[in-house]
């Protein structure tokens, strides 16, 4: 097996495990022996559990010694909750370790130089791109910022409507898009809303299958405002409601909960808020086959007064959900 098939299998295994890890990143890992076949295959356990290299080093056993780690980041030097990467990699004859992406958080970052000084060969860089726009995504960002990675998903009509004239908005995207987006909140650590949305669709915020069923893992769901949710409200008893309107205000209190995967489902007003605050970093758009003609738009008040003034972005991706156009899209810095 090559190294970047390797990593290609650990960014599966670090995507399988991505919603249940967090604070802590959501890593995979393979191991190698010595002849290149896989014989270790892991992903990071919820707090307190093995790392993604723990995991694997415990499948492959003897035939690690004198094989390669390929994990899709570098391993960590510190003592948490758990003992470090680097010792167990090494303690266990691991003779090259090749990471995807370095670690931004300084506590335990260092890594491959603590591998280095005990002679295991490193590699950085396969498939960082990949990676870095993938499963490790949010993590990396909140890393990097100690903010949650907020991500503003919407649908919308072709002409930029959210809902008709009347109000109905149900549905806008199609079957294979919501679906999509099902999976997607399986994966998350919270969804946000504004109380304008409690009180016009009553969302349940949950992750369900195609029969309706709860998956798994639920995110957090999360209400933003000042007024009470509104009496025998489906959020009622379960949501996070957080009386402000600050956006900061709101991650401050989601990173202080070690949430990290944020995904903005609220209406217009509640973009508009986010955007003059700077804090959207990435824009998912479902496009749908539609005109309506009148309704409110996707955002208000987004700080833009003149075309000089607007938020310009760098398309990621662009593909078909069903009949629709799914866009994922990041401002630019």
């Amino acid at each position: 097996m090559t190294p970047e098939d390797a990593m290609t299998i650990a960014i599966a295994e670090s995507e399988r495990v991505r919603g249940t890890t967090s604070p802590n990143p959501p890593v995979g890992c393979v191991i190698l022996d010595e002849g290149g076949n896989a014989v270790g295959f892991g992903g990071t356990q919820p707090v307190g559990g093995p790392h993604a290299e723990v995991m694997a080093l415990k499948e492959a056993g003897s035939k690690a010694r004198g094989g390669t780690a390929v994990v899709t980041l570098e391993p960590c030097s510190h003592y948490g909750r758990t003992p470090p990467c680097t010792e167990t990699l090494i303690e266990a004859g691991i003779k090259h370790v090749i990471h995807a992406t370095s670690d931004p958080n300084p506590k335990a970052a260092g890594g491959v130089e603590v591998l280095r000084k005990a002679g295991v060969t490193v590699e950085s860089g396969l498939l960082e791109q990949e990676v870095s726009r993938g499963p490790l995504r949010a993590w990396l960002h909140y890393a990097r910022t100690g903010r949650p990675h907020v991500t503003w998903k919407y649908a919308a009509s072709l002409d930029g409507r959210i809902a008709a004239q009347d109000g109905t908005s149900r549905w806008i995207s199609s079957e294979t898009s919501r679906k999509e987006v099902h999976d997607m909140r399986a994966k998350l650590d919270a969804i946000v809303v504004g109380m304008n949305t409690v009180r016009l669709d009553d969302p349940a915020l949950t992750a369900r299958d195609a029969a309706g069923m709860p998956l798994p893992h639920q995110p957090l769901p999360v209400v933003v405002g000042t007024s009470d949710l509104p009496e025998g409200a489906k959020l009622q008893h379960t949501a996070l409601h957080l009386r402000t309107h600050d956006p900061d205000a709101v991650l401050a209190v989601l990173a202080e909960r070690g949430v990290v995967d944020v995904v903005l489902e609220g209406g217009p007003t509640l973009a508009g808020a986010f955007w003059r605050a700077g804090r959207i970093d990435r824009v998912l758009a479902y496009i749908a086959p539609a005109l309506l003609g009148a309704g409110p738009a996707a955002v208000l008040d987004a700080g833009v007064s003149t075309i000089t003034d607007a938020v310009r972005l760098t398309v990621e991706d662009v593909t078909m959900s069903g009949p629709d156009l799914r866009i994922s899209a990041v401002p630019r810095t």
